[in-house]
This record gives C-alpha cells, sequence and structure tokens, in this order.
C-alpha cells in the first residue's frame, strides 16, 4: 500500500493543492481514486484542491469525440498487445497512454475557485505550453481538439469531465513514451510526437512533472502546495505490457 512520503511543503498562507505522484499506475485505478477523491472533496466548502500526477501502462482511452476510426489497428493486434480501450465521458477523442506520458488529473472545485469549465482548459493547456517551453520547445494550442501541438506533431491533449462542480480528468502530455505506440491511434492532429523526440535528446520526466505542478499551482492562485509520494487508497494492480 503506498504511503504519504517525501512531503515538500510551500510554506504562504492561504488554502492549498494537494498533490500526489503515483508513479506507474493502472488506469482504471486511477479513475476509482478519482472517484473516491471526488466524493471527499464534495464535503468540503474550502478551496482546497487535488491533483493526481502519473503515467499508465499502455490502454487507449476514448474521449466524447471519439470514434473506433481512429484506433489503426484490430481487435486482435490490441489483445496481442494486451492494450484495452477504455470509453470516457471526457472532451477530446483518441489517447494513447503509456509510460513516458504525464498524466495529470486536477480535481478543482470550480466555482469555488471561481472557474468555467472553458477557464479550466485553457489554464491547463497554459500549463503544458510552460512545460514545453521550459524545455526549449515551442508549442501551441488547437482549442477545437483540446490538442497541444509542436512542429513535429500533437505532443499532448487536455480533455475534462465535470461532476457536481467537480472537475475530473485533465492533462496528458508526451514526454518520453515508447514511438512505436503512436502508430495504433489517430489522435487528430495527425503525427504525434514527444518532448524528447523533438528536442532529439533524452528528458527527465521529473523535471517535466516539477514543471506541470508548479505552474498548476500557480494558474490556480495558490500560494502553496503540499506534495505527497502515492495515496494510501490506491489500489495497485500488476499485468504484463507487451509493446511488440
Amino acid at each position: 500500500m503506498s504511503t504519504h512520503t517525501d512531503e515538500i511543503w510551500q510554506q504562504a498562507g492561504g488554502d492549498a493543492l494537494d498533490v500526489y505522484l503515483l508513479g506507474l499506475v493502472d488506469f482504471d485505478a486511477a479513475q476509482v481514486l478519482q472517484q473516491q477523491l471526488s466524493n471527499e472533496l464534495r464535503t468540503r466548502v474550502d478551496r482546497r484542491a487535488i491533483c493526481l500526477v502519473c503515467e499508465h501502462p499502455p490502454l487507449i482511452s476514448m474521449g466524447r469525440e471519439g470514434s473506433r476510426s481512429q484506433i489503426l489497428c484490430e481487435p486482435g493486434d490490441l489483445a496481442a498487445r494486451q492494450i484495452d480501450v477504455r470509453w470516457m465521458n471526457r472532451g477530446g477523442g483518441a489517447l494513447m497512454h503509456a509510460a513516458g506520458q504525464v498524466a495529470m488529473y486536477p480535481l478543482v472545485p470550480l466555482d469555488r475557485l471561481g472557474l468555467s469549465v472553458a477557464a479550466l482548459r485553457d489554464l491547463l493547456t497554459r500549463v503544458a505550453i510552460s512545460a514545453c517551453t521550459e524545455q526549449r520547445l515551442r508549442a501551441e494550442a488547437f482549442p477545437a481538439t483540446g490538442s497541444i501541438a509542436t512542429r513535429g506533431g500533437q505532443v499532448g491533449q487536455v480533455g475534462l469531465s465535470v461532476r457536481s462542480g467537480l472537475s475530473r480528468q485533465g492533462l496528458f502530455l508526451n514526454v518520453n513514451p515508447s514511438p512505436r505506440l503512436y502508430q495504433l491511434v489517430d489522435a487528430g492532429l495527425g503525427r504525434q510526437t514527444s518532448i524528447a523526440e523533438d528536442r532529439q535528446r533524452p528528458i527527465h520526466i521529473s523535471s517535466v512533472r516539477e514543471c506541470l505542478v508548479r505552474r498548476l499551482a500557480q494558474e490556480l492562485g495558490f500560494s502553496r502546495f503540499h506534495v505527497f509520494t502515492g495515496h494510501p487508497l490506491l489500489r495497485r494492480t500488476r499485468r504484463l505490457v507487451t509493446y511488440a
């Protein structure tokens, strides 16, 4: 079971953002944890928000604008690779998740922070672009699809869902995933890429993750944030990951 360790306190006043660094987490387990933490946040009356930051084993998620035609291989090929498909109530279309892609799930009480869904979507897009900029990579937003792209192709996507005034799902940014997985999905902007591929050098995912967390706290207006490793409610799963 995960425990709270490596706690980092950013000192200042006011309400705070709690950030949980979860490592490599099964996709379904992350969805269950979002639901549990959302239920907890609904009982609060302050501005506190939560953000889960993790990576996932290979899996395809399909948003509200997605279609089966975006999956560029046969079901048997996915089964051979042990890659499942999940249909999600979030914005956007098909997404290929894998280790090396940062998944960022902000659970935000929109009314208490004075945000609309569109404002949060734009905010997360700015966070992703800032992370690319810190890696000396120019990126731009495509609001119609929620995509973030560089000259090399689509590098990230924002896809949100909202229930009872609380946001779920969020931002997905390719740092250094296996390029072999890109060809399985048409994400909507043609070629897909990653920060490492565009920069043509190794990129440490921890440096990108740190920027994403820092910029998210700033954009949400939090003067402090708490960072934890793991979460006691997280259920770990183990399975074979096949790339070939």
